[in-house]
């Protein structure tokens, strides 16, 4: 009986011991998590357009409309810096920039048009020489309003020529100075860019102006006659 009674107790501290192990093991083991992790948190940047700033494709139209009255009852001539556009105000100066090469024209909106689907500006002979889409016809373009043009100006301003690089609206400035009085560089900032434009005047009154403009067009400029 003694004998009995030994083997069952070496047998409970055995299994004592056994379950305690196994608890130890238990409890070592490294947690696991059923299923994939969730991933990181994913954030999309949204590149901001400012308003107002239009982002298409441009043309431009020429000797079949030269002559011909615009939308805002001026004549279309078509080596003057202006463009046709759908919803701008006739008389608004916007900046259009060729996004390929980087060139800017301003001009002013006298025309409705283009009357094309997936075009948004229509511009004259003169600006698509200027920005570079003079022989494929068309081009990817940033459109940017820059003001109103005053319906009746007291003053008059001939803009020469429109820059990213201040050393080259200067390296022009220089050379009109040779010819003509009151040339200067002003700047003019957009949501997106600074331009520096050369300018000559102010003149009193339109004839005035246009006498001078005639002067630059002959030594090969394109001229854009404003009101501010």
């Amino acid at each position: 009986m003694k004998n009995h009674s030994k083997v069952f107790t070496l047998g409970v501290v055995h299994f004592i011991v056994l379950m305690n192990l196994l608890l130890a093991c238990a409890s070592r083991r490294p947690v696991s998590v059923e299923g994939p992790m969730p991933p990181p948190e994913q954030r999309m940047v949204k590149k901001e357009v400012p308003r107002g700033v239009q982002y298409g494709i441009a043309s431009w139209y020429g000797k079949d409309f030269h002559g011909k009255p615009t939308s805002s009852g001026e004549i279309y001539d078509m080596y003057q810096l202006t463009c046709a556009h759908n919803t701008l105000p006739l008389g608004t100066l916007v900046m259009v920039t060729h996004m390929e090469n980087g060139k800017s024209v301003e001009l002013k909106v006298n025309d409705r048009g283009p009357f094309v689907k997936d075009r948004i500006i229509d511009i004259s002979y003169a600006a698509a020489q200027i920005i570079g889409m003079y022989e494929k016809g068309t081009a990817y373009v940033k459109v940017e309003p820059i003001s109103p043009v005053v319906e009746t100006p007291e003053r008059f301003t001939l803009q020469v020529g429109s820059f990213v690089e201040e050393s080259n609206a200067q390296r022009l400035a220089e050379q009109l100075r040779k010819a003509f009085k009151h040339v200067h560089v002003t700047l003019m900032e957009t949501p997106t860019q600074k331009y520096h434009r050369v300018r000559v005047g102010q003149f009193e009154t339109r004839e005035e102006a246009l006498g001078t403009a005639e002067k630059l067009s002959q030594m090969g400029f394109k001229v854009l006659v404003t009101s501010r």
